[in-house]
C-alpha cells in the first residue's frame, strides 16, 4: 500500500490533502508541530478511512525536526510515495522592518524546509523510480506583495527545477498554485476577506484532489479550477508592471 507524508497535515489544504490520500487508501505520516492535533487527526482519519496513520511532530523551523522528517523520507526500509510540503502561513512582515525574525523563519518554513525535504524525497523515490513530490506555493508567486510572494516564487521556480532533475526517473514534482482557498489561513494571517465575493473562493478538498490528479499526469504546474487558471493565464501575458500596480493595490486593500 502507498504511503504519502504530508507537513503541516492538521488544518487547511493540508488536512484536505490527508483525507483525499486516505480516501485513495494510502498510508500516511502526518507532519505538524501540535502533537495533540495531530494525534486527533490521525484517529479520525483512521476511522473513516482504515489506513495506517503515523504522526511525527515536528517544527520545520527547527533544523533537527528538518533532519527527523527527512530521514522518515529516505528510510528504505518505510518507503514514502508521495510528498506534500505543504506547511505554511503568511508573512505581512514589511521587507523594510528592522527586525528581519519573521522573514527569516518564514524562509526556514516555506523556503529551507522545502528544499531538504525535497532533496531527501527525490533521492529516495529515484532509487525506486517512483514517487510523487507536491510543494504548495501560490498564485502570489505571479504578484509582487512582498516576502509571501517572493518565498511562493521560489518553491514554484524551485519545484520547476527540481522536475527537470528529476525528468525520466519515474518521479514527478508539482507545485501546487491555487488562488483563494477557505481555510483558517486568512484568518490567522490577519487577512480582510468580508469583501471577496463568494465565487473567488475554492474549495480546499477540490485543490488537494486537483493536484493529485495533476501529479499523477506529471504536471509541474497545477492551479485549481478554471477561473484561477484564466488568471494565471491572464498573469502570465500581463505587463509587468501592470503585475506591480495590481499588486500594490492588493497590500494598500489589506492594510
Amino acid at each position: 500500500m502507498p504511503t504519502a507524508l504530508v507537513t503541516g497535515a492538521t488544518a487547511g489544504i493540508g488536512a484536505a490533502f490527508a483525507r483525499a490520500l486516505a480516501a485513495r487508501g494510502d498510508d500516511l505520516v502526518l507532519v505538524a508541530r501540535d502533537t495533540a492535533r495531530l494525534e486527533e487527526v490521525a484517529a479520525r482519519l483512521r476511522e473513516a478511512a482504515a489506513v495506517e496513520v503515523e504522526v511525527l511532530p515536528a517544527d520545520l523551523a527547527v533544523r533537527e525536526d528538518v533532519l527527523k522528517v527527512a530521514a522518515r523520507l529516505e528510510d528504505p526500509g518505510r518507503p514514502v510515495d508521495v510528498l506534500v510540503n505543504n506547511a505554511g502561513f503568511g508573512v505581512h512582515s514589511a521587507l523594510l522592518d528592522p527586525d528581519t525574525g519573521r522573514h527569516e523563519y518564514a524562509l526556514d518554513v516555506m523556503c529551507v524546509a522545502v528544499l531538504i525535504l525535497g532533496g531527501a524525497a527525490g533521492r529516495a523515490m529515484r532509487a525506486r523510480g517512483h514517487g510523487r513530490i507536491i510543494n504548495v506555493s501560490s498564485l502570489a508567486a505571479w504578484l509582487t506583495q512582498g516576502h509571501y510572494s517572493a518565498i511562493k516564487a521560489w518553491v514554484k521556480i524551485y519545484s520547476e527545477s527540481l522536475a527537470g532533475e528529476l525528468h525520466g526517473t519515474g518521479v514527478t514534482v508539482t507545485a501546487l498554485c491555487p488562488g483563494w482557498v477557505r481555510t483558517e489561513f486568512h484568518e490567522r494571517a490577519g487577512i480582510r476577506t468580508s469583501a471577496i465575493p463568494d465565487w473567488v473562493w475554492v474549495d480546499a478538498d477540490r485543490c488537494a484532489a486537483e493536484a493529485l490528479a495533476d501529479a499523477e499526469r506529471g504536471k509541474a504546474i497545477s492551479v485549481p479550477t478554471t477561473r484561477w487558471k484564466i488568471a494565471r493565464f491572464a498573469a502570465d501575458l500581463a505587463p509587468r508592471a501592470a503585475i506591480h500596480a495590481a499588486s500594490r493595490l492588493l497590500t494598500k486593500s489589506r492594510r
